[in-house]
């Protein structure tokens, strides 16, 4: 069955504040094979000129579905997540995360496509400091498998 194509355009409330942890971003540069100091030793940060570690490329990730994701498990868009796969992930920053940010984001459905017997689903978030900064924004397609025929 087709997703449901008058979601697309739907944005979603800010997600609650997620605090990024110093913890936190050593766990995924381990579990990513990153050994960079950048993410793991404070003081080669700040010598680097950021207030403290900084997170790998793709940590948003670990939280940038979070404000989408009630569209998701919406009955009305009729995606079937037993199907659903990673697609496609990419950020665009304006600075890096650094631990000790306190990130909310604004998820938005920027497309849903049919490619062959699959559905695309893209989720735009916009990601920003709880005082509003921009931090990046991300943008993550799912695909449903074998959604469409």
């Amino acid at each position: 069955m087709a997703l449901n194509r008058d979601f697309v355009g739907r944005t979603y409330p800010p997600s609650a504040p997620y605090e990024v942890s110093r913890v936190k971003i050593r766990e995924f540069a381990a579990a990513i094979g990153d050994s960079n100091p950048l993410y793991r030793d404070s003081e080669a940060a700040q010598a680097a000129g950021y207030p403290d570690v900084i997170a790998p490329p793709t940590f948003p990730i670990v939280f940038s579905l979070q404000s989408g994701g009630e569209a998701l498990v919406d009955p009305d868009l009729g995606l079937n997540l037993a199907m659903v796969v990673h697609g496609e992930q990419r950020f665009e920053y304006v600075r890096p995360v650094c631990a000790g940010d306190q990130l909310v984001m604004t998820a938005t459905i920027t497309d849903i496509r049919t490619a062959g017997r699959n559905e695309l689903l893209t989720v735009r978030s916009d990601v920003t400091t709880v005082e509003g900064e921009p931090v990046c924004v991300t943008y993550n397609t799912i695909v449903e498998r074998g959604g469409a025929g």
